[in-house]
């Protein structure tokens, strides 16, 4: 039986679209007039490829696989908790799969897991079943459950990575809430200052002109931003815009990306906590592909994508390369400078003892303890600091009309 996708009008005349598994396009039509539904449109992942043929030449299946693949953390954990469940109570693999595609409520959810399933009832591993999802199951995953299934223990590797993925979705989450506030407290910064540059101090302007006064500097400067800001103000945020998305286009070119990561580790602060987080990431997975028997340099190669600094990505390789050489993992990673020096000693003395998932697990949950106290004093600054600038502006702008003000009524 394969997946399929459906377009169908329901008894309303509305049109609905769901997955259904089935063993023909005719075989779907039947359940779907058993529904009450008007079948419009059935089509396969095969079909489906052939039909998505793009401008650039791109099969159905890569972009099938780009629209239908995508799975947030959430996602992710919640289907890899509910198999590792069913795989525990003994089901055979293909029912698990089929019974957590038919527990997921979201059709993208639904379609990834039955490709899936079709694939392992074609034969094929749970881990090369889902190498045809290369965007929905990382090499990271597919690396333990190909270690699982070849221990024999797939139920507790896939239990250890729905643990990984819900602990990488509470860190997301983490970081997210942590940076909130502040962000909304400088856009309503922002916005206060614009209104007063835009509404209010237009009006005093014509006071000041009535007067014909010579103004103080920062009364015409006040006056020139806010004259400004009428005039041009739509095309300002027009070109900010433009210069945001061209910034994020030439990112897209790994010599400069590089260089701006390079940049971003020298900033302060900034640095830090770039460095605790993906520390963090790379102690967390290379514990858990430890633990689960994946080989060390395979685990390192993995750990090292899960980084999102290129600086840091390269140290992660150099790191492979010398231990592959015989160097131990500890003194190649102190070799590289980029690590922090608790993580390299948590490592020397798991290499010693021969705890090192144990080890690198007490590391990861060590650099999270440290990164929610640098986050925690990021934003404790953060938060004065736009108070400060929009209690600045504001007293700027009070003092530029009021000194007018004052010097007129002295000459009265």
């Amino acid at each position: 039986m394969g997946a399929y996708s459906y377009k169908a009008l329901n008894e309303e005349g509305k049109t609905v679209k769901g997955i259904l598994e089935g063993d023909s396009e005719r075989h779907i039509r039947t359940q779907l007039r058993a529904k009450k539904l008007k079948p419009l449109e059935v089509l396969s992942a095969a079909g489906e490829a052939a039909a998505a043929k793009n401008d650039e030449g791109l099969s159905l299946q890569a972009s099938f696989r780009r629209r239908a693949s995508k799975l947030s953390t959430r996602d992710l954990s919640l289907i890899t908790r509910q198999l590792a469940s069913l795989v525990k109570s003994g089901l055979p693999l293909d029912e698990a799969l089929h019974a957590t595609a038919k527990q997921s409520q979201k059709a993208n959810v639904k379609r990834v897991v039955l490709q899936v399933r079709t694939r392992v009832l074609e034969g094929f591993s749970l881990a090369q079943a889902m190498g045809d999802n290369p965007i929905a199951f990382n090499d990271m995953y597919r690396a333990l459950v190909r270690a699982g299934e070849g221990s024999g223990y797939l139920s507790p590797v896939l239990e250890r990575l729905a643990d990984y993925t819900q602990t990488s979705q509470v860190l997301q989450q983490r970081i997210k809430m942590a940076m909130i506030y502040p962000l909304v407290m400088l856009v309503v910064s922002m916005a206060v200052i614009i209104a007063l540059m835009v509404l209010v101090v237009p009006k005093l302007v014509k006071i000041f002109e009535q007067g014909k006064r010579e103004l103080p500097a920062l009364t015409e400067a006040l006056m020139a931003t806010s004259s400004f800001l009428i005039s041009y103000g739509v095309y300002l945020f027009i070109a900010l815009i433009g210069v945001y998305y061209l910034i994020k286009r030439m990112m897209r070119d790994p010599k400069r990306l590089r260089a701006w990561h390079v940049v971003q580790l020298k900033l302060p602060v900034i640095g830090e906590l770039v460095k605790q987080i993906n520390s963090a990431r790379f102690a967390a997975t290379l514990s858990l592909l430890s633990a689960s028997g994946v080989p060390l340099l395979q685990a390192l190669n993995i750990s090292g994508q899960v980084m999102t600094n290129k600086v840091l990505q390269e140290a992660c390789d150099q790191v492979a390369a010398a231990v592959r050489e015989g160097m131990s993992l500890s003194r190649a990673m102190e070799n590289t400078g980029h690590f922090p020096p608790l993580l390299v000693q948590l490592v020397a003395s798991g290499e010693t003892n021969g705890t090192l998932p144990q080890q690198l697990d007490n590391a990861s949950k060590d650099q999270e303890r440290e990164l929610e106290m640098m986050l925690g004093v990021a934003m404790g600054l953060l938060e004065p600091a736009t108070i400060i600038f929009m209690g600045g502006a504001v007293c700027l702008i009070v003092l530029a009309i009021l000194t007018p003000i004052f010097e007129m009524s002295k000459l009265t």
